[in-house]
């Protein structure tokens, strides 16, 4: 048995759960009014309400506890201070620091990483300026005015999730696309119906060795040079981020246009480096300064509020009371607003992949719950899907839910039906409708007993369904980046309790060598005999077929 389920606090934790399973958040709610206010955080910007959550005073002290005994603030410090606390990797981790605004000194080794980090944020501004005044132009003197984000992972889902989410931001006739799997469909149906003479291509890749992202890149490239440009006209064309200077140079890309990062940058985390360099093409780098402004403001936030009004640090515990207490798999993030459509795609890699592990930091082999499925689309459209599932079915799915007071777009009262919808449901989840409140329902239509009887047993909701609230005061630069940034410390304190790497992947690794080893045997002449019956019959089928 491991240490952290052998504690004190876990077994305490553990019968407290037994003892709130005699009660519910209905109850709770009718015995304290000010139940609100007490379990609600605000952060300028943000309202984070939490009281809709199967919790009551002891259980927050118990979960504070736990934190303690992980030496949580510790580890807190430890991340910030640049210590290599990816240890499979021996790597620290300061995607912090690229949003470090005041550049206070920070040191991986014995070397201050601001200068650097202040250095690429100024190109990135320069670049930017320039391309939105029209000094940087297309091969034929035309304004660029269409971006093609070429990456995979944290170098498409990042930029994309922020370029979606605030596109009512975006400067003037400016388009983006992003392009990421290897699907050759991809590439092309991104190419259909733009300009070469007035796209921009962003190759994303910190190595420029990452087959998927290199594969389409080439693709981009001989498309861009049958259109009558020539190779000198790449440079005007393509820009690189990425570390490997030679290998873009080689591609064809003026130097003068590869933005840097670092190995303590991870890819999930990496839409606060150059990897954003999309985002600020597309917004403004004045817009991109303010994301990472609110990203940093959170960042202070989470290092220094007491754990009793801290955000990501109440978020993250209560994740765990349901993960690892009441069994829950999955978590749902619905955001009502049409703008944050992908930020549930953004946070399954940022939680799955980063908290998807089964080894604990001194490589023993876990005997609890880590990492929970994360799901959801925005709201209305989920209420006519999948909320069946989370009102009456068996399992027990925490939910997010997500709005926006001031929302940027106000057509007739669609707002106010979009929030009536959002508080509507919080609500019914948390009270549910017993049989009493059903068979008023029924007898106000006018059915006889007989039919009620038949409808009583599925008109019934049990309730009792966690949600919190997140509201924020508009959705803007700024409070999307302290939104993200919660979700981030989040993710880091959950893996800080459950005593895993958080800032690791090596799960992904073993698909890939394989697919080396496969690719040239899909083109060999002779039939593929050295793996498994099941493989070895799929790749000649599709050798014979294909």
């Amino acid at each position: 048995m491991s240490v952290l389920i052998n504690s004190a606090t876990w077994k305490q934790l553990v019968l407290h759960k037994n003892k709130l399973d005699k009660t519910d958040m209905k109850t709770m709610f009718a015995a304290d009014p000010e139940r609100f206010p007490r379990f609600t955080v605000k952060q300028k910007g943000i309202l984070f309400d939490y009281s809709k959550n199967i919790i009551n005073d002891e259980t927050i002290r118990l979960l504070f506890k736990l934190a303690d005994d992980c030496d949580l603030k510790v580890k807190i410090d430890a991340m910030f201070s640049g210590q290599k606390i990816n240890v499979t990797e021996n790597r620290a981790v300061l995607h912090t620091a690229l949003r470090n605004l005041r550049s206070t000194k920070i040191t991986v080794g014995s070397n201050d990483i601001m200068p650097g980090i202040n250095d690429v944020l100024s190109r990135m501004g320069r670049f930017a300026e320039s391309l939105h005044k029209g000094h940087h132009q297309g091969f034929s003197g035309k304004k660029i005015n269409t971006i093609i984000n070429i990456g995979i992972g944290g170098s498409y889902l990042g930029p994309a999730m922020i370029c979606g989410a605030l596109k009512y931001y975006a400067k003037p006739d400016m388009k983006i696309r992003f392009v990421s799997n290897v699907d050759g469909t991809d590439i092309i149906e991104n190419l259909k119906g733009i300009d070469p003479e007035t796209t921009l291509f962003v190759i994303a890749s910190k190595t420029f060795t990452t087959q998927e992202t290199l594969t389409n890149a080439e693709t981009a490239k001989k498309w861009f040079l049958e259109s009558a440009a020539g190779k000198n006209d790449i440079k005007s064309h393509f820009i690189a981020l990425s570390t490997n200077i030679d290998g873009a140079k080689e591609f064809g890309i003026d130097p003068k246009n590869v933005f840097g990062f670092w190995d303590w940058v991870g890819g999930r985390y990496s839409l606060w480096s150059a990897v954003g360099m999309s985002i600020a093409l597309y917004i403004g780098f004045d817009n991109f300064a303010s994301l990472l402004a609110g990203a940093s403001e959170t960042d202070e936030h989470f290092r220094t509020e007491p754990f009793e009004h801290n955000m990501p640090v109440i978020a993250a515990l209560l994740g765990i009371w349901y993960s690892n207490f009441f069994d829950a798999r999955t978590q749902a993030v619905i955001p009502y607003d049409q703008y944050l459509a992908r930020l549930p795609e953004y946070l399954q890699q940022l939680d799955m992949e980063s908290n998807g592990k089964s080894v604990c930091l001194n490589g023993e082999l876990v005997d609890y719950s880590t990492g929970p499925v994360i799901w959801g689309q925005p709201g209305t459209s989920a209420q006519h899907s999948f909320f069946q599932l989370i009102h009456q079915g068996t399992q027990m799915i925490p939910v997010d839910f997500i709005a926006v007071m001031n929302n940027a777009n106000k057509p007739g009262n669609h707002h106010d039906i979009l929030l009536s919808n959002f508080f509507a449901q919080t609500e019914a989840l948390m009270k549910g409708r017993n049989e009493a409140e059903a068979r008023e329902e029924l007898e106000s239509q006018g059915m006889d007993e007989t039919e009620i009887k038949k409808l009583l047993p599925h008109k019934i909701f049990p309730g009792n369904k966690p949600t919190n609230s997140i509201i924020l005061d508009k959705l803007d630069p700024h409070t999307l980046g302290m939104l993200v940034a919660m979700y981030e410390h989040k993710v880091f304190v959950q893996g800080a309790i459950w005593n895993i790497n958080s800032f690791d992947q090596w799960g992904v690794e073993l698909g890939k060598i394989l697919a080396k080893q496969i690719l040239p045997q899909l083109t060999a002449a002779e039939d593929v005999t050295d793996h498994d019956s099941s493989t070895n019959g799929l790749m000649n089928y599709y050798k014979g077929k294909h």
